[in-house]
């Protein structure tokens, strides 16, 4: 199968009376060109769960595919490998390097790959053009409003051509319309190039741009709960 696929995910941290139970049996999965919304509270494990996901963090039980490949049965430097290459991150907190220009952070994961420059400045221009900040490219992030440090983040995300996206309330620190604007683009991008994506929140607009949406409650991932009225 392509797409990511997690199934029966437990993790759990600390000891004794410290002991949190983050993930409980979680099954979820993102098929190519599908973007998943997990909403949830703060401490429900949606950060815990893409950690899970990507790689980061090895789960206590469980399993999880990128592309078919079994992600929880690889050794550490095949992990990072998968994550290099097929595998990116979008950040709340945007995760840009104060010293480097738009154009030179989008082009950190390809310099990680050792792509040839020449395309390397090509795919650089390319997603910047795609998230609308061609014009931007020199500027550095403290030059730059919340909405487009965000933006250049999701092209760095996605330069490197992953097939799968995971984003940790990629909206939280935007207002409401910037935040729009931003989780249309990243729609757009997902259907347009066939990423399998998985996004976090506790926005429940974001929701509305959904492909699917589910809900994790302390650890336990449910169907969504009915609007109220309908």
């Amino acid at each position: 199968m392509t797409g990511v696929r997690g199934t029966g995910l437990t993790r759990s941290y600390g000891t004794g009376e410290t002991l949190v139970h983050a993930l409980r049996g979680v099954d979820v999965h993102a098929e190519p060109g599908e973007l998943v919304v997990v909403r949830g509270r703060s401490g429900s494990g949606k950060t815990s769960l893409l950690h899970v996901l990507g790689g980061l963090e090895k789960p206590d039980s469980g399993q999880v595919l990128v592309d078919g490949a079994d992600l929880t049965a690889m050794r550490p430097e095949q992990v990072l490998e998968l994550r290099r290459t097929r595998i990116a991150y979008v950040f709340q907190a945007f995760g840009l390097i104060p010293v480097l220009s738009a154009a030179e952070n989008v082009e950190v994961p390809l310099r990680v790959l050792r792509t040839d420059p020449s395309e390397r400045d090509r795919r650089v221009a390319d997603a910047l053009a795609a998230v609308g900040l061609e014009r931007h490219a020199h500027q550095r992030p403290a030059e730059l409003s919340g909405g487009q440090q965000q933006r250049v983040a999701i092209a760095r995300a996605l330069v490197h051509r992953p097939s799968v996206l995971l984003a940790d309330e990629p909206t939280g620190q935007l207002d409401s319309g910037t935040a729009g604007v931003v989780m249309d683009l990243l729609v757009q991008l997902v259907h347009g190039h066939g990423v399998a994506a998985v996004v976090t929140t506790h926005d429940p607009l974001m929701a509305e741009r959904a492909d699917r949406l589910v809900e994790l409650h302390s650890g336990e991932l449910r169907a969504p709960e009915p609007a109220a009225g309908g």
